[in-house]
């Protein structure tokens, strides 16, 4: 994986998905599965998971009851498919932008002369990067975020669920992975991990807090301070 770089990863894990449900035969039929689907998204982030019912489903995307049964045998394949197209677009997302932000972090990287003060600049400019990354996603994807959490909770107790976050899970690990990579750093597996924790956990709260202020000083001073430990070490 680390040979394909970011985006690679990213794009390989779009490629990769697979549904269970039954495939449409043409255009028409596809576009009412994929509103099926983006139905069941709706509820998902709406009641959680234990919203999602076909009856619930078909009332939500305005199709007839027979419609959902027809793609999808039972809720079980429902579910996977709708996490399946949630992990499709979103890794088609992050191969668009990991693919610009390594250009970006190899220009900072080249930019800097190696010393302790370049390197803590750098630092300084990567915590921001992150930051902002982690409040887009909050401002621009919070729905997402919030059925992301559901699936993950569900995952625990099912298994083709447990598949799917784990290959989702792959394309931020390895975007960070990527990062400590391009740094120079001694171990940027470990690196990686601790950083794609640290996003995690900012999602989280930041989809609990309502102090958006104190939120974004919080994650930017504990980023700042990751990022100043990692590459004081570089």
């Amino acid at each position: 994986m680390a040979q394909k770089g970011a985006a690679g990863v990213a794009t390989a894990v779009a490629e990769s998905v697979q549904y269970q449900g039954r495939k449409a035969s043409r255009q028409g039929s596809e576009q009412r599965r994929q509103e099926i689907l983006d139905a069941a998204m709706r509820i998902v982030v709406r009641d959680g998971v234990r919203g999602v019912r076909h009856r619930a489903v078909a009332a939500e995307a305005g199709v007839p009851l027979s419609a959902t049964t027809y793609y999808f045998k039972d809720i079980d394949d429902l579910l996977t498919d709708t996490f399946a197209q949630y992990v499709e677009r979103s890794a088609a997302y992050m191969a668009k932008l990991w693919a610009n932000t390594e250009g970006v972090l190899r220009e900072m990287v080249a930019y800097g002369d190696g010393s302790a003060a370049s390197r803590s600049q750098l630092a300084d400019d990567i915590a921001h990067m992150a930051t902002d990354y982690i409040l887009r996603q909050l401002h621009n994807r919070r729905e997402y975020l919030m059925a992301e959490q559901a699936f993950r909770q569900e995952a625990l107790l099912n298994p083709r669920l447990a598949a799917l976050v784990r290959s989702h899970q792959q394309i931020l690990l390895q975007g960070t992975c990527q990062f400590f990579h391009v740094l120079g750093s001694k171990e940027p597996q470990q690196d990686g991990k601790v950083l794609t924790a640290i996003i995690g956990r900012m999602e989280y709260q930041g989809l609990l807090n309502d102090d958006e202020a104190q939120a974004e000083q919080d994650m930017l001073g504990i980023v700042s301070r990751y990022m100043h430990l990692v590459l004081a070490s570089v």
